[in-house]
């Protein structure tokens, strides 16, 4: 009865080498400075994706270097270091996005959820030194779109089962095929550490390229948190709102007739009880226009506004 187990282990070994093997070449180590450095995913020819956080303007990346034709021959301690400048980051979703000189990189494959279930191994692969580093885990979470504390959304909540290791962060989780399900990160989420899905990264990178960050939406304004009165809430039916200090000129909320002392109490329908909130409602909405609903003199106001966007 054992040599049926065995071979089930044998086969689970060495499809697991073999992922790591495919994905290898297109995991980059970055430095950071100070002695301390992370890991990048080849992105395109030229380019290299990491954590934001992590990954300071100038860089230096480490790219695989082919040591044979297929990949079971590619010798994983050569490296070769290139100059590297980031062009892009967003802080909402960690990612930074770096042209690595000379380019002619080997690009990942990624995929997108698809099928993936909670229980499915996965590979955490990092490279803080020369060479490709991979640890075993499991899908652990698998859940809905969320808003990030930055203002960024993730299309898909991938978390695996434990913490990954330093140096790990802005690497790869990938499947046993060896595509890239996300980027890893450490400090997007408090306690929490999270894949970032191929569906954000396609739409983060873009954004990043094009413009050098991810658009959201702009109103102009500054507000601070402020408490309504008993028959006002009872009017908008909460009790807080974010209270406009200052309108700047000329931006969409001047133009739209918000006025400072007004209280900001929904965007386009979605609630707004303070500053906060009121930047997560407006933040994937650059260049839409949505209704405002505000309470001025104690009385409930409706206000088209046409919002901005900036990086």
């Amino acid at each position: 009865m054992a040599q049926p187990a065995q071979n089930v282990f044998h086969a689970l070994d060495q499809a697991l080498a073999a992922a790591v093997a495919t994905a290898g070449p297109s995991v980059a180590h970055v430095s950071r400075g100070h002695g301390s450095a992370g890991t990048g995913i080849v992105w395109a020819a030229d380019l290299v994706i990491s954590s934001s956080f992590h990954t300071p303007d100038h860089s230096n990346v480490g790219i695989a270097v082919p040591g044979g034709e297929g990949p079971e021959t590619r010798d994983a301690s050569e490296v070769e270091y290139r100059d590297a400048e980031v062009i892009g980051r967003d802080p909402g979703t960690d990612v930074a996005l770096l042209r690595v000189a000379g380019g002619g990189l080997s690009p990942a494959t990624f995929r997108d959820v698809g099928e993936l279930a909670v229980g499915n191994l996965a590979l955490a692969l990092g490279r803080p030194g020369r060479t490709v580093r991979a640890q075993l885990r499991a899908i652990g979470v698998l859940g809905p779109a969320i808003r990030t504390p930055h203002g960024g959304t993730l299309d898909r909540y991938i978390e695996s089962d434990r913490q990954i290791p330093r140096g790990f962060a802005g690497g790869p989780l990938i499947d046993a095929d060896g595509a890239v399900i996300g980027m890893n990160t450490r400090t997007l989420l408090r306690g929490a550490d999270v894949a970032i899905p191929t569906a954000t990264l396609r739409r983060v990178v873009g954004e990043l390229a094009a413009h050098g960050g991810v658009r959201r939406g702009y109103l102009g304004v500054g507000a601070f948190s402020a408490q309504l009165s008993p028959a006002v809430a009872q009017l908008v039916g909460r009790d807080r709102g974010a209270l406009v200090a200052n309108v700047e000129d000329g931006s969409p909320a001047a133009v739209a007739g918000v006025i400072a002392g007004d209280i900001i109490v929904e965007v386009a329908g979605a609630p707004v009880a303070d500053p906060d909130g009121l930047r997560l409602a407006l933040g994937d909405r650059p260049g839409e226009t949505v209704e405002l609903t505000v309470v001025r003199g104690g009385a409930k106001l409706t206000l088209s506004v046409g919002l901005g966007s900036k990086p």
